[in-house]
């Protein structure tokens, strides 16, 4: 039994063994030495796209989150790509055929490619959905009318977080319409009703005030960033006129904005005596000489 034993070893060739593990041990630090500098080029890049996108005048928040998705989905595919021709180099080193394993991995490529058409869709969408710059995370956009705010962007899928926390999933190649509700600037529309008995000039002069007033505050003057339009009287309604306009803000601040202009504008109406928020009310008319009922309506 010893005498087997010392055969069975006798035919393995140690120096040979020692060199492939030597050469392993090699192509790995060379390879993770390699993969640093790839991932320190990936990251100037993001740093050029953030710089060149800023001397075009971008908002530079939206410039680093542009950089961050398109420097992670490169590095993903970069990593796929590297990794796997690591480890191809590496079973050459222990004495497979990798000749074989590429020739088959080619045909169980095109086989996958015939059966997986919609995957291969969602990873070319999801693609040019970075490359066109449509969405970057930390936006809040409306994909086919879910509204949410972007989490991740992957080459296949795209994920939303509602403002009720639920996760939404969309397979990048199935989205029909997007809507980015925080590229560039911000816009909060508002529709106020007035009474038919007051003064448009004066409640439009009082919207003025308050919008310029908004401006100037501490708080939210650093998110308005054009002086309020007043578009003047958009409809007449059935008991009111409609007053529009906008506030023109910084990215994805006219929710906040929007809500501290109402607050302030319906005190400011208070004060001026104007009412802004008719209450329609039906009056019923008896005629003895004509129809027997008669109905009209005023507001109060």
């Amino acid at each position: 039994m010893p005498e087997k034993m010392s055969n069975f070893f006798n035919q393995f060739d140690y120096a040979s063994l020692l060199q492939n593990a030597i050469r392993i041990v090699i192509i790995i630090v060379v390879a993770y030495l390699i993969w640093g500098i790839i991932r320190y080029v990936i990251g100037r890049m993001g740093d050029r796209i953030v710089k060149h996108s800023e001397n075009r005048g971008e908002d530079a928040e939206h410039a680093k989150r542009r950089a961050g998705t398109l420097t992670s989905l490169v590095r993903k595919v970069i990593a796929a790509v590297y990794w796997v021709a690591v480890a191809l180099t590496l079973l050459s080193q222990i004495g497979i055929d990798i000749g074989a394993l590429i020739a088959a991995a080619g045909i169980l490529g095109l086989a996958f490619s015939f059966g997986a058409q919609d995957l291969i869709k969602n990873y070319i969408a999801g693609f040019f959905l970075v490359l066109e710059d449509q969405i970057s995370i930390g936006d809040i956009v409306t994909l086919d009318g879910t509204t949410g705010t972007v989490e991740a962007i992957h080459f296949r899928t795209t994920i939303l977080r509602g403002a009720d926390g639920a996760v939404h999933v969309f397979g990048n190649s199935t989205i029909n319409v997007l809507s980015n509700l925080t590229r560039g600037w911000s816009g909060y529309l508002y529709e106020i009703a007035i009474d038919y008995e007051q003064d448009v000039d004066r409640a439009i002069e009082v919207i003025k005030k308050v919008g310029s007033e908004l401006r100037g505050d501490p708080e939210f003057g650093k998110s308005v960033t054009e002086d309020i339009e007043v578009w003047g009287v958009n409809k007449l309604a059935d008991n009111a006129m409609l007053i529009t306009g906008r506030l023109k803000t910084v990215p994805g601040g006219h929710w906040a904005t929007g809500r501290a202009f109402l607050a302030r504008l319906k005190k400011a109406f208070d004060d001026a005596g104007i009412n802004p928020n008719p209450n329609p009310q039906q009056i019923m008319l008896f005629d003895s000489k004509g129809p027997p009922l008669r109905l009209s309506q005023s507001a109060e």
